[in-house]
């Protein structure tokens, strides 16, 4: 049975996502449909590409993913259909795929030329839906689109080192439902850049002199909990997608506050690690 995945900025309020949905099953009844999420911010390919990236490689290979951000057709954002790792991606070339593809090569690319076939102004629906079930019925790529070599990237998902390589300048690539602050600096880079010396992490007034592996892992537990600095406490963490995190211990943004508010973080604004 077909895997299609959906993530999209199209929220739960509207028609869009049961729209999709219903057209899909409408073309191919044995076909399942998995939401990755509606709650991307609109347009913001960023954080799109974070979430898609954490999440495709947890399917099988063969998996279609339709990604609806930013998918309107225009001269500078044409439509693609890409096998990358196994996994066939349907979305538009605004950057998308910039973090998956800057770590594995796609095995096939084609901008997608079928739109001559199909008027609309909903191209998630009439677009990559069509492309989606034509794969999830064993159709090739080479029918829905001309081959292309590159795809575009994003410069903003790539933090950058200082000429003397003892400091990275990284951003703020997503804020997640606690609030964390989710940076585009990799365990990879930090590890290859800092070769085992101290540094320290700076985020606007908020400094850090350790990362941790989990949260709980900068809680002194030996400490009786009444005495025990806790809920509150600020942290930094390789996360499960092994970039570093700025968080608060069981932070919850309409209480307690959260990293992004209590250090006053946005997207794309700036961390930086110096090394000593």
């Amino acid at each position: 049975m077909a895997i299609i995945t959906l993530t999209t900025d199209f929220g739960e309020k509207d028609h869009f996502v049961g729209a999709v949905k219903g057209t899909i099953y409408s073309e191919i009844e044995d076909v399942r449909i998995v939401d990755i999420s509606h709650s991307v911010s609109p347009f913001h390919i960023t954080e799109a590409s974070y979430i898609i990236k954490n999440a495709y490689k947890c399917f099988p290979k063969g998996s279609i993913h339709i990604i609806g951000i930013d998918s309107e057709l225009t001269p500078e954002n044409k439509h693609l259909a890409v096998l990358l790792d196994g996994h066939y991606f349907i979305c538009a070339n605004n950057g998308i795929l910039s973090l998956i593809a800057s770590e594995i090569k796609p095995d096939k690319i084609v901008e997608i030329n079928i739109h001559n076939t199909v008027e609309t102004n909903f191209p998630v629906l009439d677009v990559f839906v069509r492309v989606a079930c034509h794969l999830a019925r064993g159709g090739t790529l080479e029918v829905v689109g001309k081959t292309i070599e590159n795809l575009k990237y994003l410069k903003e998902v790539e933090p950058s080192l200082n000429v003397d390589k003892n400091q990275i300048i990284g951003h703020v690539l997503y804020i997640d439902n606690y609030g964390n602050v989710v940076t585009n600096i990799s365990r990879k880079l930090f590890d290859n850049t800092g070769k085992g010396r101290s540094y320290t992490i700076t985020a606007r007034t908020a400094r850090f002199t350790e990362i941790f592996e989990t949260y709980s892992d900068a809680i002194n537990f030996k400490v009786e909990k009444e005495k025990r600095e806790e809920d509150g406490k600020k942290l930094a963490i390789f996360n499960s997608a092994n970039y570093i995190e700025l968080a608060i211990y069981k932070s919850n943004p309409s209480t307690v506050g959260s990293a992004s508010t209590l250090f006053g973080l946005e997207l794309r604004d700036t961390i930086t690690i110096k090394f000593e």
